[in-house]
């Protein structure tokens, strides 16, 4: 029979084995004594009211509770040691609840009335009606584990004999007597010191500090007398000045009262609060001035989508009576925009009428205005939004101080949807004073300054005059003219505008439909072919109107001398409009010039990863602008000015207000009052009579003196 021989093992391996066991005898002792000891958390509890709360931590399995009453001090100065004797007081009940696997919630409440009374067992006998040391212990078994020691100490409820009247207090009339009588009363249901008019002090107490009161206001002597009142010192004592200056007033008239006297009372701000302010309802107006918001026939503010102080879009805000606006909301389309709410509405005309809005629908055929494509972004499958409103254009015509019309053209398009699309709505009110058939004008006759220019197209069919845009560059956000909204040219205002077209490498080889892309951007702006000559012309006088003349650069044929490169590209549209006053305050046009002012575009390529000339997919932004000026033509058309003429004003008859050649201006051609013959024969009576009165006078006088002294 074979033996199979074992190695015998290394003392140090027995020495790391026994290592081993004591540790894990350790630590399952430690454990063990952790969970058998139980605690109360708080340790110690003083409650002044009917209700205590504690948790008992730890191993709470097969634990039970008993709660007791510790005895009075025996003189001993040692409590006796917990036990778990049940000894529950009957006016304490107690209730527990596990709130998991360590933690226990006990609660102890009071069973009794602490309402004040006389004679009962259900009452309180005694102001101070429960006063007891409580002892809580966890045990198991008959072993206690853990206590807790409570002391409660619980006053009685003191409730008022008769009920409570809801009598508002009687403030007392400020004007002679402060809002606080006993200023130094500041401790309630308490006697103060020093504090004389405390009505808690009772009379043995007023005794021990009645000749040591506060004094002065603070005191509650609010009817201090000055000084300086006649009636405070007598003759015994009082200075030698008292009295021629001594001052004798009532002693209502008290410099005490600082600002109650005469009634004057301190408003209190309103202090900073983040509540919502409730707004009051809208109060409809019986006639409309010019800022006013309009009223539909529900008495509700009649809105519209506008931009704010910030920019934001606000859906719904007021519109104002007389008060033009102009709005544009973007929005970044994750889904086909939902339909308008209904626009046809009721609107108080604020002449005690009714007036409806007219909704005009149109299709938007081009969207380069109110869509933007990402680039490079695709959806499938595709999305079609029909019929989607991209502009909405009120025009409101009044008179007095009401509406007779509203009309509203509703411009939608239809587009494919594609992610992080924007799309920007557009949103015009427009006041005409007139009828819904009048045109808006911009004086009367002659323009005023800062009022559109208006613009206008011959019907080549019917030769009927109907308004055309006459417009500049109105930069979105971006910066883009894909976004860029337009603006009426206002007259005498020289502005200049444009916005960003952004351009690939692509298109700077195909140069000539590049010049053609950017005269279509630009020809957008005016579509008009005349203008009117005043600021209320006449729809059906072509006299009234200044054709639109049309210029370009003297450029010859543009040659490219490599690719990226295009020349006299028509990236400028300039409006020179010549002007003249006439009639004293009335302004005219005279002529107008559109100009198309060339430039040469060109990539300009670097090192970074995205340079146009590295990836012909990437854009480059150039500027397409316009500009307008206005040049004023002066009346005079003869000669020109000598230097005399120009440096001293105090002969020219135009620029000063005395005017020395026209001092013979009756006996002049320039004269038109009455005929030449007649002012001139009423001229030359006139230096008559003024001859003869300078040649009569003193000389004549002399010579009468003269003669009569010779006679004597």
């Amino acid at each position: 029979m074979d033996t199979k021989q074992f190695p015998r093992p290394h003392p140090r391996n027995l020495l790391y084995t026994f290592g081993l066991c004591v540790f894990f005898f350790v630590a399952l002792n430690c454990i063990k004594h952790t969970r058998s000891n139980p605690v109360f958390q708080p340790s110690f509890i003083i409650t002044n009211g009917p209700s205590v709360t504690t948790f008992l931590l730890g191993n709470i399995s097969d634990l039970s509770l008993s709660l007791s009453t510790v005895p009075a001090y025996s003189g001993t100065g040692l409590l006796p040691a917990p036990s778990c004797t049940a000894q529950t007081p009957t006016q304490w009940v107690l209730s527990q609840e596990i709130l998991g696997k360590s933690v226990l919630r006990v609660q102890l409440s009071l069973n009794r009335s602490l309402q004040m009374c006389d004679n009962g067992t259900d009452c309180c006998g005694e102001p101070l009606c429960v006063l007891e040391t409580l002892r809580l212990v966890a045990c198991l078994g008959d072993l206690p584990q853990t206590a807790l020691l409570i002391q409660a100490k619980i006053y009685a409820k003191v409730l008022p004999n008769s009920p409570v009247s809801e009598n508002k207090t009687v403030i007392p009339n400020q004007v002679y007597q402060p809002l606080g009588s006993c200023p130094c009363d500041l401790t309630s249901k308490t006697c103060d010191i020093r504090c004389c008019c405390d009505k808690d002090c009772s009379a043995e107490g007023l005794r021990l500090f009645d000749s040591q009161c506060l004094p002065g206001p603070f005191g509650g002597n609010i009817n201090l007398i000055p000084d300086y009142q006649c009636s405070v010192q007598s003759l015994e004592n009082a200075p030698d000045w008292f009295p021629f200056l001594c001052v004798t007033s009532p002693a209502d008239n008290n410099p005490y009262l600082g600002l109650f006297y005469q009634g004057k009372t301190v408003i209190p701000k309103p202090s900073p609060s983040f509540q919502r302010p409730k707004l009051p309802s809208p109060v409809p107006f019986s006639s409309y001035r010019q800022g006013d918001p309009l009223f539909t026939t529900d008495n509700e503010y009649f809105t519209m989508p506008q931009n704010s102080a910030l920019g934001q879009c606000v859906l719904k805000a007021p519109v104002a009576f007389l008060e033009n606006l102009l709005a544009a909301c973007s929005s970044i389309l994750q889904s086909c925009p939902p339909e308008p709410a209904d626009l046809i509405v009721d609107v108080r005309d604020g002449l005690g009428g009714v007036v409806t809005v007219d909704v005009i629908d149109k299709e938007a055929t081009d969207l380069f205005l109110y869509v933007k494509m990402p680039s490079g972004s695709l959806l499938s499958p595709p999305v079609l939004c029909e019929k989607v409103t991209v502009a909405l254009n009120y025009t409101f015509y009044w008179r007095g101080n009401g509406l007779t019309g509203i009309t509203l053209v509703r411009t939608f398009g239809n587009f494919s949807l594609t992610p992080n699309m924007s799309l920007t709505t557009r949103v015009s009110a427009v006041f005409v004073n007139g009828n819904a058939t009048a045109q808006p004008v911009s004086g009367n006759p002659g323009y005023v300054v800062g009022r559109p220019v208006i613009g206008a197209v011959v019907d080549s069919e019917t030769g009927r005059i109907e308004g055309a845009p006459f417009s500049m560059w109105q930069p979105g956000a971006d910066g883009l003219c894909l976004s860029a909204g337009l603006r009426p040219v206002l007259f005498g205002v020289n502005s200049t505008s444009g916005c960003m077209l952004p351009v690939t490498l692509n298109n700077l080889t195909q140069c000539s439909q590049l010049r053609d892309t950017v005269r279509t951007v630009l020809s957008a702006l005016n579509t008009a072919t005349i203008i009117g000559r005043n600021g209320n012309p006449n729809f059906y006088n072509l006299a009234d109107w200044v054709n639109i003349s049309s210029s370009s650069q003297n450029t010859s044929s543009p040659v490219e001398f490599f690719s990226g490169l295009c020349n006299d590209v028509p990236s400028h549209l300039h409006i020179h409009i010549h002007s003249r006053v006439w009639g004293g305050q009335q302004r005219e046009i005279i002529s107008v010039e559109v100009t198309h002012k060339t430039t040469a575009w060109w990539i300009n390529c670097d090192a970074a990863p995205f340079s146009p000339c590295l990836n012909p997919s990437a854009t480059q932004s150039f500027p397409v602008t316009s500009s307008v000026t206005f040049t004023e033509m002066p009346l005079y058309s003869g000669p020109a000015r000598t230097r005399f003429q120009i440096n001293f004003t105090e002969y020219d008859c135009d620029r000063n207000d005395i005017c020395w050649p026209e001092l013979a201006f009756p006996v002049t051609r320039y004269y038109s009052g009455e005929p030449y013959s007649q002012a001139l024969s009423k001229g030359l009576l006139l230096v008559f009579f003024f001859i003869a009165a300078s040649i009569l006078g003193t000389p004549w006088r002399q010579i009468c003196q003269a003669w009569s002294s010779s006679s004597l």
